[in-house]
Protein backbone atom coordinates (compact mmCIF):
# COMPACT_ATOMS: atom_id res chain seq x y z
CA UNK A 1 0.00 0.00 0.00
CA UNK A 2 1.16 3.34 -1.01
CA UNK A 3 0.41 6.77 0.77
CA UNK A 4 1.15 10.37 -0.71
CA UNK A 5 0.92 13.19 1.82
CA UNK A 6 0.75 16.42 0.10
CA UNK A 7 3.19 18.37 1.85
CA UNK A 8 2.93 22.42 0.86
CA UNK A 9 4.62 23.30 -2.19
CA UNK A 10 5.87 18.84 -2.86
CA UNK A 11 4.47 15.52 -2.25
CA UNK A 12 5.59 12.98 -0.42
CA UNK A 13 5.55 9.52 -1.03
CA UNK A 14 5.28 6.81 1.71
CA UNK A 15 5.58 3.19 1.15
CA UNK A 16 3.88 0.47 3.42
CA UNK A 17 5.99 -0.94 5.97
CA UNK A 18 3.87 -4.35 5.87
CA UNK A 19 5.24 -4.90 1.61
CA UNK A 20 8.99 -4.32 3.36
CA UNK A 21 8.69 -6.06 6.57
CA UNK A 22 7.52 -9.27 3.94
CA UNK A 23 10.05 -9.26 1.83
CA UNK A 24 12.94 -11.05 4.06
CA UNK A 25 10.30 -13.20 4.91
CA UNK A 26 10.52 -14.32 1.09
CA UNK A 27 14.35 -14.52 0.42
CA UNK A 28 16.02 -17.87 1.27
CA UNK A 29 19.32 -17.54 3.54
CA UNK A 30 22.47 -18.30 2.05
CA UNK A 31 22.48 -21.58 4.13
CA UNK A 32 19.71 -23.14 3.43
CA UNK A 33 20.34 -22.57 -0.13
CA UNK A 34 23.47 -24.48 0.18
CA UNK A 35 25.42 -21.70 -1.15
CA UNK A 36 28.61 -21.53 0.80
CA UNK A 37 29.75 -17.75 2.32
CA UNK A 38 32.47 -16.26 0.82
CA UNK A 39 35.79 -16.58 1.90
CA UNK A 40 37.41 -14.56 4.03
CA UNK A 41 39.42 -12.03 2.49
CA UNK A 42 42.57 -10.28 4.42
CA UNK A 43 40.65 -6.46 5.21
CA UNK A 44 37.41 -8.57 6.11
CA UNK A 45 38.98 -10.26 9.65
CA UNK A 46 38.25 -8.78 12.63
CA UNK A 47 40.73 -9.03 15.77
CA UNK A 48 44.00 -10.49 16.05
CA UNK A 49 46.39 -9.69 13.14
CA UNK A 50 50.04 -9.24 13.27
CA UNK A 51 52.73 -8.27 10.61
CA UNK A 52 56.05 -9.84 11.95
CA UNK A 53 59.75 -8.93 10.26
CA UNK A 54 62.51 -10.79 11.52
CA UNK A 55 66.26 -9.81 10.60
CA UNK A 56 69.35 -11.23 10.96
CA UNK A 57 68.11 -14.43 12.97
CA UNK A 58 69.50 -16.64 9.57
CA UNK A 59 68.49 -16.86 6.28
CA UNK A 60 66.08 -19.69 7.08
CA UNK A 61 64.71 -17.65 9.64
CA UNK A 62 64.58 -14.01 7.99
CA UNK A 63 61.36 -12.34 6.47
CA UNK A 64 58.19 -10.80 6.67
CA UNK A 65 54.96 -13.40 7.98
CA UNK A 66 51.38 -12.26 8.34
CA UNK A 67 50.11 -13.98 11.86
CA UNK A 68 46.10 -13.98 12.10
CA UNK A 69 44.50 -15.95 15.03
CA UNK A 70 41.10 -16.63 15.72
CA UNK A 71 40.37 -18.37 13.31
CA UNK A 72 44.43 -18.79 12.57
CA UNK A 73 45.84 -18.23 9.05
CA UNK A 74 48.54 -15.86 7.20
CA UNK A 75 52.30 -16.76 5.71
CA UNK A 76 53.70 -17.74 8.99
CA UNK A 77 55.39 -21.44 8.86
CA UNK A 78 53.56 -22.00 12.65
CA UNK A 79 50.46 -20.25 12.21
CA UNK A 80 48.91 -22.22 15.12
CA UNK A 81 51.61 -22.43 17.60
CA UNK A 82 52.53 -18.62 16.69
CA UNK A 83 48.42 -18.08 18.07
CA UNK A 84 48.99 -20.30 21.30
CA UNK A 85 52.21 -18.57 22.34
CA UNK A 86 50.40 -15.24 21.93
CA UNK A 87 46.92 -16.19 23.85
CA UNK A 88 49.61 -18.13 26.77
CA UNK A 89 50.47 -14.42 27.12
CA UNK A 90 47.47 -12.67 26.76
CA UNK A 91 46.21 -12.01 30.41
CA UNK A 92 43.91 -9.47 31.71
CA UNK A 93 45.68 -6.17 32.72
CA UNK A 94 48.82 -7.31 31.54
CA UNK A 95 50.73 -6.44 27.99
CA UNK A 96 52.01 -9.19 26.24
CA UNK A 97 54.16 -6.73 23.54
CA UNK A 98 55.18 -4.66 26.94
CA UNK A 99 58.98 -3.92 26.31
CA UNK A 100 61.28 -4.37 29.28
CA UNK A 101 61.28 -1.36 31.98
CA UNK A 102 64.04 0.86 32.06
CA UNK A 103 65.38 -0.11 35.61
CA UNK A 104 65.32 -3.86 35.30
CA UNK A 105 68.47 -5.11 35.98
CA UNK A 106 69.43 -7.56 33.22
CA UNK A 107 72.60 -10.08 32.76
CA UNK A 108 74.63 -9.06 30.27
CA UNK A 109 74.62 -11.55 27.96
CA UNK A 110 74.23 -11.15 24.27
CA UNK A 111 72.12 -13.29 22.01
CA UNK A 112 72.97 -12.53 18.86
CA UNK A 113 72.11 -9.80 16.04
CA UNK A 114 68.45 -10.81 15.23
CA UNK A 115 65.64 -8.32 15.58
CA UNK A 116 61.92 -8.42 15.15
CA UNK A 117 59.74 -5.94 14.40
CA UNK A 118 55.56 -6.91 15.51
CA UNK A 119 52.96 -4.66 14.42
CA UNK A 120 49.21 -4.74 13.96
CA UNK A 121 46.33 -5.43 15.98
CA UNK A 122 45.76 -8.27 19.52
CA UNK A 123 43.01 -8.52 21.61
CA UNK A 124 41.60 -5.15 19.77
CA UNK A 125 44.54 -3.06 21.08
CA UNK A 126 47.15 -2.18 18.65
CA UNK A 127 50.69 -3.07 18.51
CA UNK A 128 54.08 -1.77 17.15
CA UNK A 129 56.77 -3.09 19.10
CA UNK A 130 60.40 -4.48 18.60
CA UNK A 131 62.48 -7.18 20.27
CA UNK A 132 65.77 -7.56 19.92
CA UNK A 133 68.72 -10.29 21.50
CA UNK A 134 70.80 -7.55 23.54
CA UNK A 135 70.88 -8.96 26.84
CA UNK A 136 69.16 -11.13 29.47
CA UNK A 137 65.99 -9.33 29.80
CA UNK A 138 65.24 -9.08 25.88
CA UNK A 139 66.68 -12.82 25.30
CA UNK A 140 63.77 -13.77 28.11
CA UNK A 141 61.30 -11.49 26.46
CA UNK A 142 62.13 -13.14 23.07
CA UNK A 143 62.08 -16.67 24.18
CA UNK A 144 58.58 -16.24 25.60
CA UNK A 145 57.39 -15.42 22.28
CA UNK A 146 58.15 -18.45 20.24
CA UNK A 147 57.43 -19.58 18.23
CA UNK A 148 55.60 -16.21 17.32
CA UNK A 149 59.35 -15.33 16.97
CA UNK A 150 62.24 -18.02 15.76
CA UNK A 151 63.75 -20.30 18.19
CA UNK A 152 67.43 -19.24 18.22
CA UNK A 153 69.76 -21.19 20.51
CA UNK A 154 73.28 -20.60 21.63
CA UNK A 155 76.15 -20.05 19.38
CA UNK A 156 77.64 -23.37 18.43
Amino acid sequence: MVFVLPVPGRRLLVASLAAAALAPLTAAPAAASGAAPPPLRPEDRGGDHLTVVIRHAGAARDGRYEVYCHPGAGTHPDVAGACRALDAHAHWGRDPFAPVPPDTLCTMLYGGPATARVTGTWAGRPVDTSFDRGDGCEIGRWDRMVPLLPKIGPPA
